[in-house]
């Protein structure tokens, strides 16, 4: 009974909640928990700190909203608009962003361990130190998104659009990125051992002492990519196009250069 009794009073405070937010547009650090919220107009409200765990916000409109350390574990933001939204140190740990719209957003230092990023937006994305690691980012757009020192560990980015992004000093150990496009991406002194980058694009990609140690390059496109103190110890080789491509001082034991 008593148990009964608390899940009442959470509902009862879960749809106070909602009042507040749609009258003030302001529940920073409120209990939303499994609240709701789909297709709502959220514009510039503050989400702030808020608990949105489990909560459906599918097709909802976020833009500019803050939910700055809110916590949105499992939460559904499938074709979400979260345009220049802040999420700075959020919890997006499973949430579904399936073709969610987070061009320009804020996610420094953000949780999306597990996240389901397919197909998603992330076009000039600050992700600076997110944790991405077991993402979902088939088919993503990342174009020019900042991902200096992100956690991408075995994240799938199969087909996904990183053209000149930034994924500088980025870990990306036994990432799959098949077929994805990191033309002109800084991949200076990235974390790429194991990864698998069979048929990627990396025309001019900069990929200056990055650890490429054991990763599978099969017919991948290096044309005038930089690859200077690169460690490509192991790595499979077997016909990529390195034309015009520096290699200067990289380290090539054992790679595979078939083709």
């Amino acid at each position: 009974m008593m148990g009964g009794s608390a899940s009442g009073e959470v509902k009862a405070e879960v749809e106070k909640n909602l009042i507040k937010l749609k009258s003030t547009a302001n529940c920073s650090g409120c209990d939303l928990s499994g609240a709701d919220l789909s297709k709502a107009k959220l514009i510039t409200v503050d989400l702030s700190e808020a608990n949105l765990t489990k909560a459906n916000l599918k097709g909802a409109n976020l833009r500019k909203a803050d939910l700055s350390e809110a916590n949105l574990t499992k939460a559904n933001l499938s074709k979400a608009d979260l345009t220049k939204a802040k999420l700075i140190t959020t919890n997006l740990t499973k949430a579904n962003l399936t073709q969610a719209k987070l061009t320009q957003a804020k996610l420094r230092g953000t949780n999306l361990t597990k996240a389901n990023l397919t197909e998603a937006k992330l076009t000039e994305a600050k992700l600076r130190e997110a944790d991405l690691t077991e993402a979902d980012l088939t088919e993503a757009d990342l174009t020019e998104a900042d991902l200096t020192k992100a956690k991408l560990i075995t994240a799938d980015l199969t087909k996904a659009n990183l053209t000149e992004a930034i994924l500088t000093q980025a870990k990306l150990r036994k990432a799959n990125l098949t077929k994805a496009n990191l033309t002109e991406a800084n991949l200076t002194q990235a974390k790429l051992k194991g990864a698998d980058l069979t048929e990627a694009d990396l025309t001019e990609a900069d990929l200056t002492e990055a650890d490429l140690t054991d990763a599978k390059l099969i017919t991948a496109d290096l044309t005038q990519a930089i690859l200077n103190g690169a460690d490509l110890q192991g790595a499979d080789l077997t016909e990529a196009d390195l034309t015009k491509a520096k290699l200067i001082t990289a380290d090539l034991t054992k790679a595979i250069l078939k083709g």
